[in-house]
């Protein structure tokens, strides 16, 4: 039996996001918190906000048909095919700094985002 493992560089080409160490820390914590094994990073976009596309990040139990998982250091991250041509090559982190605190989601696809930074498009 072989080892299925995958590294750093060819996890992110399984859907192409990336988590960064400081949200797979915060990401952990957050399960910690939960008590919980069996949830999983679910990152997704869905239609709405005032730029068109709003970030849906939500820890989910649930494998979906199409579904594209990622294990990010023992950090599950999951995206449907259809939000992968929306999210490649993005990159999730997590900030908590005066200005900013909460996860960030750094997208090369988005042309442009709202003023709030909550939708793009």
């Amino acid at each position: 039996m072989s080892d299925t493992t995958l590294t750093a560089a060819e996890s992110t080409q399984a859907h192409g996001v990336k988590l960064t160490d400081a949200a797979a820390i915060k990401v952990k914590n957050l399960l910690e918190q939960e008590g919980r094994d069996d949830l999983r990073l679910r990152v997704a976009v869905q239609p709405g906000g005032c730029s068109g596309l709003i970030y849906q990040l939500y820890f989910d139990e649930r494998y979906l048909e199409g579904d594209e998982t990622v294990d990010f250091d023992g950090v599950e991250v999951i995206i449907d095919n259809m939000s992968v041509p929306y999210l490649d090559g993005a990159s999730i982190d997590f900030k908590d700094t005066i200005s900013e605190q909460g996860f960030t989601i750094d997208n090369p696809n988005a042309a442009g985002s709202c003023a709030c930074g909550d939708s793009f498009h």
